[in-house]
């Protein structure tokens, strides 16, 4: 489609030369201005990323990304030598300002230092495509910006700005190209990887396509945020079993820290950035997200086939364990995520005591380091005083294609 408006464009243009007489000599300078914009226009519009870089970048890390010229087959076939696109940090005030600008001003300095970001813009014949493929970039340092408040380093956006000068054939036009990448949070140490995979799933969930760089809102309806776990969930598990109501109902109750309302009383609420990944969970020294992304790791490392099989219930607080288990028969269990740990698994079951009482047991969690030397299934063949999965299904039934085989002899 591009290409053929640009066809469009010469074939206009050629028809105003050929008529320059009629038009005279006030309305023929104006009109090839005005061709040039839409030209303009057009062609920076062409220019995209289509490889992004990681929105969790850390530095000293090389990662990967390519841009490409839609209109580069057509309006560059005639260059001598291929031109050169570059790789540069900008900061979001950075970002903001070339906005604003309709990215007409260039960088005047680049907020961090990028090795290998130089990279031609060439044309593949067979394929038919323009593209720039930066393979070996390295991002050696970053320059921090003045933060707002209790503002962390893994709150701050940036991004990558490509850019290059093309000179388009036939007409001889001289044009700066530039685009943005999706924003970037910049680390220097593995564990802000967590708080900055926040920021970015906040602003790729909840940002208007079209938008100042880089605002997001505040507050978001509760509703999306469950649309946006959901989404995660299946997306870093790869399953095609997704949150249950029941789940978003126990996940409500942990962010707004409120036992007493009911699963239509968190429709219309809204949750903010500060519960979702600044305040600490009451009695805990993590916040929700951290929670959530432990889970999301141990299910993904380790729970991965109990979950689509449905034998993990989850996201279930311990009270209400209690109030489903309290008149089931001894050795029944269920499995569900632990509220005190990151990335724990716990097994509740139901003992009874001498007096006939009816109890509630929870077993020290396991994490994925557990679970790696023995499974979940294992670890839940092995212990005796286990019967039944909640309702009533017998723990082999369940649980017997997830035993593995037991070794013999020497070995």
């Amino acid at each position: 489609r591009c290409e053929s408006l640009v066809e469009v464009y010469f074939q206009l243009q050629q028809q105003v030369m050929a008529a320059s007489t009629e038009l005279g000599p006030e309305l023929l300078p104006r009109l090839l201005e005005r061709f040039n914009e839409v030209l303009s226009s057009l062609v920076k519009s062409s220019f995209l990323v289509e490889k992004q870089p990681p929105q969790v970048l850390k530095t000293q890390t090389k990662f990967q990304a390519s841009v490409r010229f839609l209109l580069g087959p057509q309006l560059l076939k005639a260059a001598p030598k291929p031109y050169m696109v570059r790789a540069d940090m900008v900061t979001e005030k950075q970002a903001r300002e070339l906005e604003l600008s309709n990215y007409s001003n260039t960088l005047s300095e680049s907020t961090g230092e990028i090795l290998h970001n130089t990279v031609a813009l060439e044309t593949n014949p067979t394929s038919g495509t323009c593209c720039a493929n930066f393979k070996n970039v390295l991002l050696k340092k970053i320059k921090r910006c003045e933060r707002k408040g209790s503002e962390s380093v893994t709150e701050e956006k940036c991004a990558v700005l490509f850019s290059t000068n093309v000179t388009l054939t036939p007409s001889n036009v001289s044009i700066h190209l530039q685009v943005l990448s999706l924003p970037i949070v910049v680390i220097v140490h593995g564990n802000q990887d967590n708080n900055a995979k926040a920021t970015v799933l906040w602003d790729n969930a909840f940002s208007d396509i079209e938008r100042v760089p880089f605002v997001v809102a505040e507050r978001v309806p509760w509703d999306k945020m469950c649309d946006t776990l959901n989404l995660k969930f299946m997306a870093e598990v790869q399953t095609t079993k997704g949150l249950l109501k029941e789940h978003y109902f126990f996940l409500a109750q942990k962010i707004f820290n409120d036992h007493s309302a009911s699963p239509e009383d968190f429709q219309n609420r809204h949750v903010s950035w500060a519960q979702f990944n600044k305040e600490i969970l009451p009695g805990r020294g993590f916040t929700f997200w951290q929670w959530f992304d432990g889970v999301l790791d141990l299910t993904k490392r380790c729970l991965k086939s109990y979950w689509s099989d449905r034998l993990i219930m989850g996201f279930i607080s311990k009270q209400y364990v209690c109030k489903l288990l309290s008149m089931e028969p001894e050795g029944t269990f269920l499995l569900r995520f632990s509220d005190s740990e990151i990335g724990g698994v716990t097994i509740a079951y139901v003992i009874r005591g001498k007096d006939g009482s009816s109890q509630v047991e929870n077993i020290q969690p396991f994490s994925a380091k557990d679970l790696s030397i023995r499974s979940l299934g294992d670890r839940i063949r092995d212990l005796g005083q286990l019967r039944n999965l909640y309702p009533n299904t017998p723990k082999d039934q369940a649980f017997g294609s997830h035993y593995n085989k037991e070794q013999t002899g020497k070995d």
